[in-house]
């Protein structure tokens, strides 16, 4: 397979196989150049130069968790000493401080824990625009939506008009992780399986509920594998246009279990991080916004990420315990004053967008 004639057809308009994606996420040495190069002209194609943001903030509800993923630090067990659940008043707290902040969505930072049911999940909703009404929320994965349909006996999209009709303003692509099974049976065993994840994430966006697309990359899946992923996410779209980006989530794994019982020694590289935003941009030709994570990778690797097809630069954030507790070095806040400074030095705009990318003026 011939990388500049690859990349010259791919921005001509050739649509990548997942053989040719896994080609792509294998690039090396010099080659990487040119395909930050070819992603950077398609992103161009996309968006032009403008880099957008969303002034938002992780409201924490539990870190108790059905599921304990091999690849997180952040789930906790009931009776674990340093378990929390919030209560209503402690929820409020943290809405008062998104709200005194400006932010225009709260996004619920949260275990799926074992004995929420709609009834919670609708009070969370509740709680939070009764301080805040008009705040977007962002929340809910497709797993939750499965253990709330499994324990209250409804179907996904009982849950998820219920969900909205309640104040839910976008559905949360997470808990995709790696949607192939096999790399699911290592990395996250008791989570939803891709079929249920597919089927959730397809019956949201038929009932007008958009959600973001994500990918959890560097723990045990192939290139082959990732690709699929990207392959996945890329029909849905097709079929339901129901993606508003794609999230890049670098794997954290210094305390996580699968790095302490030495699964997994290492977590992406540099080289990783930047390859796969790139093959997200020219794969996912359906998608315009692409998104880095700089609490994962950094202030400095997500500016390079922006000259490697990324055009978003995700949100101020203010604390993001799952990342953290995981074992990043920088999990805080972004400043919007610094984010501007990072893309004029690239020759970038940064403009600040709505949940769902309406620029805000």
């Amino acid at each position: 397979m011939n990388l500049h004639t690859l990349l010259s057809d791919t921005l001509a308009g050739h649509r990548l196989t997942p053989e040719e994606g896994a080609f792509l996420l294998s690039v090396t040495g010099r080659d990487l150049h040119h395909l930050f190069a070819a992603a950077d002209e398609m992103r161009e194609k996309k968006v032009g130069n403008t880099v957008t943001f969303v002034r938002n903030q992780n409201v924490h509800i539990t870190n108790i968790c059905k599921n304990l993923c091999g690849f997180c630090g952040f789930g906790r067990k009931k009776n674990d000493s340093d378990a929390y659940l919030f209560g209503k008043d402690e929820v409020q707290a943290q809405v008062r401080e998104a709200k005194a902040r400006g932010v225009t969505e709260i996004c619920f930072l949260s275990g799926v824990h074992p004995d929420f049911r709609l009834k919670n999940y609708l009070s969370f909703l509740e709680w939070a625009h009764e301080v805040f009404p008009d705040v977007h929320i962002h929340a809910y994965s497709p797993d939750e939506v499965d253990w709330i349909a499994r324990k209250d006996n409804l179907t996904p999209a009982e849950v998820i008009t219920s969900l909205k009709d309640g104040g839910l303003g976008s559905l949360q692509g997470t808990a995709a992780e790696v949607l192939v099974d096999e790399v699911r049976d290592v990395i996250c065993p008791a989570k939803v399986r891709t079929a249920r994840w597919e089927e959730i994430i397809r019956e949201a966006h038929k009932l007008g509920l958009s959600s973001s697309a994500t990918i959890m990359y560097g723990s045990t899946e192939t290139p082959d594998e990732r690709a699929a992923h990207l392959d996945l996410i890329r029909g849905i779209q097709d079929d339901t246009g129901g993606f508003s980006e794609m999230v890049l989530l670098s794997y954290i794994h210094s305390r996580t279990p699968l790095h302490q019982k030495g699964t997994i020694r290492f977590g992406p590289t540099g080289r990783d991080d930047l390859v796969t935003t790139a093959v997200c941009r020219l794969y996912l030709d359906n998608i315009n916004h692409i998104q880095v994570s700089w609490p994962k990778i950094g202030i400095k690797m997500s500016q390079l990420g922006l000259l490697a097809g990324a055009d978003d630069l995700s949100g101020t954030m203010y604390i993001d315990d799952v990342t953290g507790d995981a074992g990043a070095d920088l999990s805080d806040i972004f400043e919007p004053e610094e984010m501007a400074h990072i893309c004029a030095d690239i020759g970038r705009e940064l403009k600040e967008r709505s949940t769902l990318y309406k620029i805000l003026k």
